[in-house]
């Protein structure tokens, strides 16, 4: 070799040196100054992700080729520093894949009692200080497993962790894993250990609640942090709100939310005013429900949550065009939540596009798989499709996640009622009044039961009588009622009973309703009015246009009295009585048809 390659291979290798060595030119933080992993390690922490993956990968391929280039330690780093960026660029299955064999290589590092040292490597800082926390990668492991719906996955690597080694965010991931695998006694045991370490963790409070543990053993764990923090006097009052929410006792839970939402520091909190909003709405009082749910929205126009629940309410009163603006506000906000896909569901869905309604709440689903709104929605659209048994296992789903929330019970027993499986909606709706017990809605669900076998028609009126005493403005007991009276043609007392209904409330369904009774007893001009106020309540009322249309297409007696006198005046008056004889009678006949209600 002469004089001038020697120079350049020479050169080379200082180079290589430069790269992997500590450069002492350069003045560094660390001890020795730093070599090419406490780049990485610097990249990684100041979230410089797609850097980082581009270095490790490389200086990984360099290590596979050349294994003596760098330390089992070091080569440890790189495999777990290259896995958190494919974790941020949301590759999970090549992230468990590089994280997996960062755990081999730790653990071949483990049972080496001498770490071999890379070139040049002497001065780089003890590997004890620097190694990312084994414990840390396997609940990365975890988060990857549930981003892939691997759940089992995900429960079987934290439980690989020893319990005195779990840290807080650990036992509350295995905590909400166990609670959705159903396996309640070891999700109770990870939320009290959350609490243990961290007792201000609220929603750890509210999964031991909603698993049914006792409000007064919750509010224990908390009573250090209570009696020795300055402004917690409030925290005892929260746990007894929700306490109440997760037992069904929809009245009280809102009495004592009231009583704290009123107090000077905690008044127009969003998530108690949302609470509000969706307890109004378990309870059937849907007005309330929806000024609280707009009330949060203006207070925080960038709220996500509920706003499911709050599009249902709006496209049940036929505010579509507000149903469609909430969806594109919601989308602008975030299209990786299950809430703007509901609530775009519910406007397909009320505007009969029930194929797009399903394939919305498709979507909700899976983008969150525990989203109560976008189950219904979805057994819903499969029911209106006749795809019954499928909806029936989503309505089953929605009861499992929400066994307090009513609507759910109504959309089973809507199935069964469909495929005329009265005895299965007989014993859901007897099952829902012994769980939640005899208030309105649960008296009124199953009076709607009962309505459908001739045998039980006494027992639903006095079922349907309890619901409208303890409740007169509970609008689905006051429409059964009225579906009641209609089969024993009291329209009268029909009247009566959805006149004071709407003494206090404007609803579309109550106006229509009130309208086939007055036709039965020819009053036809308010028959005609309240058709119109129906109308003008919900544009996409079907059934308020064909009562409307009908009316217009009828005759009324005013117009038959005049045809009779034009054909008495043409000397046919016998004839004229015969003809006006057979118009009333058909005009009755047709009215048979108007008053059956779905």
């Amino acid at each position: 070799m002469d004089p001038g390659e020697a120079a350049i291979l020479e050169s080379s290798l200082r180079s290589v040196y430069r790269l992997f060595a500590p450069l002492p030119s350069l003045p560094s933080a660390l001890p020795g100054g730093m070599n090419v992993i406490d780049h990485v390690r610097d990249m990684a922490a100041a979230g410089l992700h797609s850097n980082v993956r581009l270095l490790s990968s490389l200086l990984l391929t360099m290590s596979n080729n050349n294994p003596e280039l760098f330390s089992p330690s070091q080569k440890y780093q790189l495999l777990v520093y290259h896995a958190d960026s494919l974790f941020h660029d949301k590759e999970y299955r090549n992230a468990v894949s590089k994280y997996t064999m960062a755990l081999q290589q730790k653990k071949a590092l483990s049972k080496t009692s001498k770490v071999r040292p890379s070139t040049g490597n002497s001065a780089s800082t003890p590997q004890s200080q620097c190694l990312p926390s084994e414990i840390e990668v396997k609940y990365k492991m975890a988060e990857c497993y549930t981003m892939l719906k691997q759940d089992k996955d995900a429960i079987a690597i934290l439980d690989g962790i020893p319990s005195r080694q779990r840290t807080p965010k650990i036992n509350m991931m295995l905590a909400n894993l166990y609670k959705k695998a159903g396996q309640e006694r070891p999700s109770v045991t990870s939320y009290k250990e959350v609490l243990r370490q961290c007792p201000l963790a609220l929603d750890a409070i509210l999964g031991l609640l909603s698993l049914s543990v006792k409000g007064a053993e919750v509010a224990s764990m908390t009573m250090n942090v209570i009696q020795t923090v300055p402004n917690l006097d409030w925290l005892s009052v929260w746990i007894k709100a929700y306490a109440f929410v997760h037992t069904g006792d929809n009245s009280r839970a809102i009495n004592t939310i009231c009583s704290l939402e009123k107090k000077s520091l905690l008044r127009d909190n969003v998530d108690l005013l949302g609470s509000l909003a969706d307890l109004y709405f378990r309870a059937g009082d849907n007005k309330n429900s929806v000024l609280k749910f707009e009330q949060a929205q203006m207070l925080d126009p960038y709220l996500i949550k509920g706003m499911d629940v709050y599009g249902y309410l709006l496209a049940r009163e036929g505010r579509l065009e507000d149903v469609e603006n909430l969806g594109c506000r919601l989308f602008n906000i975030s299209d990786q939540h299950a809430e703007p896909w509901v609530v775009s569901g519910c406007h397909s869905f009320y505007s009969k596009r029930y194929s797009r309604a399903l394939y919305l709440g498709a979507k909700a689903i899976q983008l969150n798989s525990n989203s109560v709104q976008a189950l219904l929605l979805k057994g819903a659209a499969l029911r209106n499709m006749g795809r019954v048994q499928e909806a029936i296992i989503h309505f089953r789903e929605a009861i499992r996640l929400a066994p307090c929330r009513l609507d759910c019970y109504e959309g089973l027993i809507e199935c069964y009622l469909t495929s005329n499986s009265i005895r299965e909606a007989m014993v859901m709706a007897n099952n829902v009044y012994k769980t939640l017990g005899a208030n309105a809605q649960t008296l009124t669900l199953l009076a709607t039961v009962c309505l459908e076998d001739p045998v039980t028609q006494e027992k639903a009126k006095t079922l349907l009588d309890k619901a409208l005493t303890q409740r007169p403005d509970y609008i689905k007991a006051v429409v059964k009622k009225a579906e009641l009276l209609s089969r024993e043609q009291k329209y009268e007392d029909g009247i009566a009973l959805l006149r004071n209904a709407l003494a206090n409330q404007s609803d579309c369904v109550l106006h229509r309703i009130l309208g086939d009774f007055l036709v039965a007893v020819n009053e036809y001009q308010e028959a005609m009015d309240q058709y119109s106020i129906a109308l003008s309540l919900d544009p996409n009322d079907q059934k308020s246009l064909e009562g409307m249309q009908k009316m217009e297409k009828e005759e009324s007696p005013t117009d038959a009295t005049q045809e009779e006198d034009v054909d008495d005046m043409e000397g046919s008056g016998e004839e004229g009585d015969l003809e006006g004889s057979d118009s009333e009678a058909a005009q009755w006949a047709d009215q048979e048809q108007w008053f059956g209600m779905q």
